[in-house]
């Protein structure tokens, strides 16, 4: 079973776009999942310009690499956040910004998403992957005591805002891979399951399964790809560690930047950390997941240019984790 590595290149959108193809061409990476910030992809130009289309193409085929998916998890956590405020800013292109108005801030982002849909149509990419937001990830303390009705209020709220978003999905026939992740309508495994209750369980939404959210969460990975099986639309290679050392450190991150040893945990590059790796392997050809399997590289203690290549040959070794063409007990048989 062979699936293309890709390298997802978010974490990348300060170099130009030129300069990350060259360098996962040259590390031998199949393809990209191209990030919708820094200047590697303008969704509402992809969207309308073929011309712009063809000259992203041709830098990918220069570099002997093709697109798998396409990302916009910027503009995505907008749709439904509830507060909008200097974080969004920070983050947001400024037509989607504007004058800072949190109701037309969300709905400059849903039509933004929408481009998305069309850019990845566009670029002949059937997935796009990215956040959604939530009016509800506040409430995750549980105090002051959240009534059952704002929850559910959250939910709606995300199906009317997902919803027409979604219909343009399945106009032109692409489908939103949602990564469930913190500070999401989905986080773990119930919240997504009433993610999926909410939005009507359409084609048009799914999961990128990143196994890093999971871990620090106590959530199985593997328990997570067998039971939404149907639903995993693409696969983040992402890693992180738990660090409950000394009685001090918290799972909740403590207000800590990355890669400071009084965190819980932290994020670290692929093959570094307490992901499963081999048995999600093995459940991924369970689930006869044959998509992209995505390096998203992040480690704030260790040099990318060392990461990125290095994330690749960890996963081309899992890779070789396939199904054999026949049981390993048939050699017992004495009929031939």
């Amino acid at each position: 079973m062979t699936r293309p590595i890709t390298l997802f290149t978010g974490q990348w959108a300060d170099l130009p776009f030129e300069e990350v193809a060259r360098l996962a061409g040259e590390w031998g990476y199949d393809g990209l999942e191209i990030a919708s910030w820094g200047d590697h992809l303008d969704v509402r130009r992809a969207a309308t310009d073929p011309e712009y289309v063809r000259e992203r193409t041709q830098i990918l085929e220069r570099n002997g690499l093709s697109v798998f998916a396409i990302a916009n998890h910027l503009v995505g956590q907008a749709v439904c956040d509830d507060p909008i405020d200097e974080r969004h800013e920070d983050i947001l292109p400024p037509h989607v910004w504007g004058d800072g108005d949190p109701e037309g801030v969300r709905q400059r982002a849903a039509e933004e998403m929408k481009d998305t849909a069309r850019a990845a149509a566009a670029l002949g990419v059937d997935v796009v992957t990215g956040f959604s937001g939530s009016a509800i990830w506040k409430t995750v303390a549980g105090f002051p005591p959240v009534p059952d009705g704002m929850i559910e209020a959250g939910y709606r709220d995300f199906a009317e805002r997902g919803s027409p978003i979604l219909d343009v999905f399945d106009e032109v026939g692409v489908r939103f891979a949602l990564e469930v992740h913190p500070s999401e309508i989905a986080y773990d495994y119930w919240t997504a399951k009433r993610a999926l209750e909410a939005i009507g369980d359409r084609d048009a939404f799914g999961f990128n399964f990143d196994p890093s959210h999971f871990v620090w969460q106590q959530v199985d990975p593997v328990t997570f790809l067998l039971d939404f099986a149907p639903k995993i639309y693409h696969v983040h290679c992402k890693e992180s560690v738990v660090q409950l050392t000394g009685g001090r450190n918290g799972r909740l991150g403590s207000h800590l930047p990355w890669g400071d040893p009084r965190r819980g945990w932290d994020f670290v590059s692929t093959g570094h950390g307490d992901v499963p790796w081999g048995p999600i392997f093995r459940a991924l050809n369970s689930i006869g997941y044959h998509g992209p399997t995505s390096v998203e590289w992040e480690d704030a203690g260790m040099d990318r240019l060392v990461g990125g290549p290095e994330a690749l040959a960890f996963v081309r070794t899992l890779a070789q984790i396939t199904p054999p063409d026949a049981a390993f007990d048939a050699a017992f048989s004495q009929t031939k």
